[in-house]
């Protein structure tokens, strides 16, 4: 739905609910903006705007008094005690749920969508403790620059292209995608929907996804298909298991204690030439790695005690990464003890 329609759909609704008589078509012509100067356009319009009124589910009560609304002309008017939701009661633990899931978004981009949702139920009388302790603190990260542009559209059933960098690709590709949903696994974040390129429903990483997300077609012309399970597409594509490959690092000598446990072919090398000598800073290693979009972030973390030579797909990913923990002003996660292809249980070339 575009925003003009939904601002004229709202200035309806509020201007039925605020009569007390029954308005005629002319009368709300005059009273809600947005509405053609055309006779024939307005009818058209207006008759679309009762039906989906209907549709939604608002009480649209038609008739006529001899006060007001024209005599005996048809007019509209939304009874207030027929459109009012009923009291809301919560038990203690529907209410605990609802401040769980708050603090699930609380650092995410849904945070003020999440905290406003709260703030009306507060204002409804409706008691949501968001500050109770509990065992397990659970956080939901979507730091993927695509996913406000993609959650927006799959709310408004708008169609999207973007560029697209797929596993072993050296470059990115123009996709255009019908999007259904928008879902976490493991930690990553994908978008389920329908390829018009492929001419089939695909799944897409969104930290794969390369520059912006631009809207490629009307909102609403999206229809998500019968028994479309979008979180059970997700789990089951799961991704490509790549072959292991090889990484050529850099280790500054005494620190970078995570990965020089994984690591093999350790040698002393020059600062400057690279030949192998015990007279320098730095030891070069090769690493065994799977993941690029994995492996980046966990050797970034040790910040300037690594530096990636090889290969560049994955020496551009790290630059990458530290750029944006530097834009974002923070420090780099807490190291976890093994790189992430080792802690999935994988063969890690050793």
């Amino acid at each position: 739905m575009s925003r003009r329609k939904t601002e004229r759909l709202l200035n309806l609704v509020v201007c039925l609910l605020a009569t007390r008589r029954y308005l005629t078509a002319e009368q709300i012509r005059r009273a809600v903006p947005g509405y053609p100067d055309s006779d024939e356009a307005f009818k058209r319009m207006f008759e679309r705007d009762k039906e989906e009124l209907r549709e939604l589910g608002v009480p649209l009560e038609v008739g006529s008094d001899q006060q007001g609304g024209g005599g005996e002309e048809i007019g509209y008017r939304i009874p207030p005690q027929a459109y009012e939701l009923p009291d809301i009661h919560l038990t203690p633990d529907e209410a605990a749920v609802l401040g769980l899931a708050a603090r699930v978004w609380q650092r995410a981009s849904m945070a003020e969508a999440a905290s406003g949702a709260l703030l009306k139920l507060r204002a409804a009388g409706v008691e949501t403790d968001v500050t109770t302790a509990v065992g397990i603190e659970p956080r939901v990260n979507t730091h993927d620059p695509a996913f406000p542009a993609l959650w927006e559209a799959v709310r408004d059933g708008r169609p999207v292209a973007f560029d697209y960098q797929g596993i072993g690709r050296t470059s990115a590709s123009r996709r255009h995608l019908e999007p259904w949903g928008v879902v976490s696994r493991r930690g990553r974040w994908y978008v389920v929907g329908f390829d018009r390129d492929r001419d089939e429903q695909r799944v897409f990483r969104l930290s794969r996804i390369v520059g912006d997300v631009a809207a490629d077609g009307a909102a609403g012309s999206v229809t998500v298909p019968d028994g479309v399970d979008v979180r059970r597409i997700a789990f089951d594509w799961g991704d490509p298991v790549s072959d292991p490959r090889p990484a050529t690092v850099r280790l500054r000598r005494g620190a970078a204690q995570g990965p020089r446990r994984w690591a093999r072919d350790v040698r002393p090398v020059d600062d400057e030439t690279g030949d192998e000598t015990g007279d320098g800073a730095w030891d070069e290693a090769v690493l065994t790695f799977r993941d690029v979009d994995r492996f980046a972030p966990y050797l970034a973390r040790f910040a300037d005690d690594v530096v990636v030579l090889d290969p560049p797909d994955l020496r551009e990913a790290v630059i990458q990464h530290l750029k944006s923990v530097l834009a974002c002003g923070g420090p780099p996660p807490e190291v976890p003890p093994g790189p992430p292809d080792a802690m999935d249980g994988r063969v890690n070339g050793r």
